[in-house]
């Protein structure tokens, strides 16, 4: 009789566990999410993809630091936007040329500051950008800084790490759905303007293309200047585009379907 009840204790446990699982069920993994915003900014190639709703919108080159542990890895937020912080370790204001900060600041919550230390901002050296020199910050060129700083809130995810994956990879290895080509940087809109005094990647990816056209902008360091304009003028001379030295809609238009 021992037995029986014992075996039939056994029999009921197990039915009710059964039952708990079917109703309940197995815990689900967690989906991937899609921010309104996300910044992934991989220091393998200094550069930075800005997500948007899930989409890849643009990516830039940027400057990290001069060694590897400078520049932290891993998850943060931004916690603050500054326009034209001052440099207070060298007692420079905000706006002024000499500002190594330049003129929009995106304050990140890293090794136990708040947006005072770290953060992805302008900078008055347009040299330095693609290159590993900083103290720990991400700098861009003030143009590409101001277009992202109107973009992005507060509380916008960053990633940064140093990867060989693509920009997408890294965000679904981080817990993010996107999508887009992550592979290139997208070209220039045609609504774009590029003229004398223009800083950034879409000045660089100019340059880059009127120099494999054979006009020779003497160098593809993101600034348009003289050479550049003049390689320009040369460009819509010899298609036939007014000749004003001004990368507009037309012109570049002209030059991607070369």
């Amino acid at each position: 009789m021992a037995n029986r009840i014992s075996r039939t204790t056994i029999v009921l446990i197990a039915a009710i566990l059964a039952l708990a699982c079917l109703f309940v069920g197995v815990p689900k993994t967690e989906a991937a999410s899609t921010p309104s915003h996300l910044i992934i900014i991989n220091k393998a190639t200094n550069k930075l993809a800005y997500y948007q709703n899930g989409s890849l919108v643009r990516t830039f080159s940027v400057a990290t630091g001069r060694t590897q542990s400078l520049t932290p890895e891993g998850h943060f937020k931004v916690v603050n936007k500054i326009v034209n912080r001052p440099y207070y370790k060298g007692n420079i204001p905000g706006g002024d040329p000499r500002n190594p900060l330049g003129n929009r600041w995106l304050g990140l919550n890293s090794r136990g500051t708040y947006g005072t230390t770290y953060a992805i901002h302008g900078n008055n050296n347009p040299a330095s950008i693609g290159k590993y020199v900083s103290s720990g910050c991400v700098r861009m060129y003030d143009e590409e800084v101001e277009w992202l700083f109107s973009k992005v809130t507060v509380g916008t995810p960053v990633v940064i790490t140093t990867s060989s994956k693509s920009f997408n990879d890294i965000a679904a290895a981080n817990g993010y759905n996107v999508s887009g080509n992550s592979g290139s940087t997208p070209a220039p809109s045609t609504g774009t303007v590029l003229k004398k005094g223009s800083k950034g990647n879409a000045v660089k990816e100019l340059q880059q293309k009127l120099t494999s056209l054979g006009y020779n902008t003497k160098g593809t360091d993101g600034i348009f200047g003289a050479n550049t304009e003049a390689a320009v003028r040369n460009f819509q001379k010899d298609n036939k585009l007014a000749v004003d030295g001004i990368a507009g809609p037309n012109t570049l238009t002209a030059i991607s379907k070369r």
